[in-house]
């Protein structure tokens, strides 16, 4: 058959530890952008969840050509970048907006490609196979455990003390938590499924950026925080409150220079936003997506004390909807 291209990822709620452990794998979940990616004759291919060509974004992504041996395959898995041996979202941001990035920051900055499915081989699609066949399948690519690309293994959920290992794992290394999927699972593109699931150490939320209040003091002149907004169930924008802290001096000055262009007279939410947060906003179109941590979420629907991440240009403002808040 012929091999598809591109496919939408496959992504995943966000839930609990499931109690049928018997049916269920783990993986560490990879802080870092979504990437499927495609191996043939003609070379390396590979797209974001938006459907942008990435490979000139990451390079490294090229080794794949050497390492499947052949092999014609549509491949699932995250791009991350590391730091003291531990995913850093934050340090990957100085590539995630990188077009082209040169030499010095490949080196200064690398990133690895963590494989976690296959979706199509030798002219076989596998969209349809359980699960644990296609990670069988993964295995026997034997793709490099070292270096720019690697496929680590999954953990059975039925394994009690290895769980609670990797469990107690994530949290002392600060991780973001783990991936549970059932083990007989097929594989639906583009679609947000409840046989995966995101089961978080803290809790974590993509926003649209709708408008920043001015800064004051060492902030005068720019941006002193980001108004923010989310889809609820009927696909209204509503307010989602705002954040002032985890910006670097850097991050500020981008976020301003793309939202500078985006400027509109009028508030894109489709509720009145309190005045204490509209009285000085300057609104913008609502087209940048971020994403924040947070405690939790109030009565009112607004997040409690957030903290930025960075922002995601892999992922649409379409998609940005308010998610249940996790067992984290």
């Amino acid at each position: 058959m012929t091999m598809p291209w591109p496919v939408a990822p496959m992504t995943a709620v966000t839930g609990d530890l499931p109690e049928d452990a018997a049916q269920w794998a783990l993986e560490l979940k990879w802080d870092g952008v979504r990437v499927v990616s495609s191996v043939t004759r003609d070379g390396v291919r590979a797209v974001s969840r938006r459907g942008t060509e990435v490979v000139a974004r990451y390079p490294e992504l090229s080794g794949l050509a050497d390492l499947v041996h052949g092999h014609e395959v549509v491949l699932d898995g995250e791009v991350v970048a590391f730091q003291g041996g531990r995913p850093s979202f934050e340090r990957l941001q100085r590539r995630m907006h990188v077009a082209h990035p040169d030499a010095r920051l490949i080196r200064q900055v690398p990133v690895r490609y963590v494989v976690f499915d296959v979706l199509y081989l030798d002219g076989r699609s596998l969209l349809g196979m359980p699960y644990a066949d296609r990670r069988a399948l993964l295995d026997g690519l034997e793709l490099a455990a070292v270096g720019t690309i690697e496929a680590p293994p999954y953990l059975h959920a039925a394994d009690g003390g290895q769980v609670k290992e990797l469990l107690e794992y994530t949290w002392e290394q600060r991780l973001e938590g783990l991936v549970a999927k059932r083990l007989d699972s097929p594989y639906r593109p583009g679609r947000r499924v409840d046989f995966w699931r995101k089961v978080k150490n803290f809790q974590t939320q993509e926003v649209i950026v709708c408008g920043w209040r001015p800064g004051h003091g060492r902030r005068e002149g720019g941006v002193g925080s980001l108004l923010l907004g989310v889809h609820d169930g009927k696909g209204r924008l509503c307010f989602a409150g705002h954040v002032g802290t985890g910006f670097t001096d850097r991050a500020l000055d981008e976020i301003y220079r793309l939202l500078w262009p985006l400027r509109r007279p009028t508030s894109p939410f489709d509720e009145v936003v309190p005045r204490e947060h509209a009285r000085d906003a300057q609104w913008v179109e609502p087209l940048l997506v971020g994403e924040v941590a947070y405690s939790t979420w109030t009565r009112e629907g607004r997040l409690r004390a957030p903290s930025w991440r960075g922002l995601r240009d892999d992922k649409d403002p379409s998609e940005v909807v308010h998610e249940p808040q996790g067992p984290g």
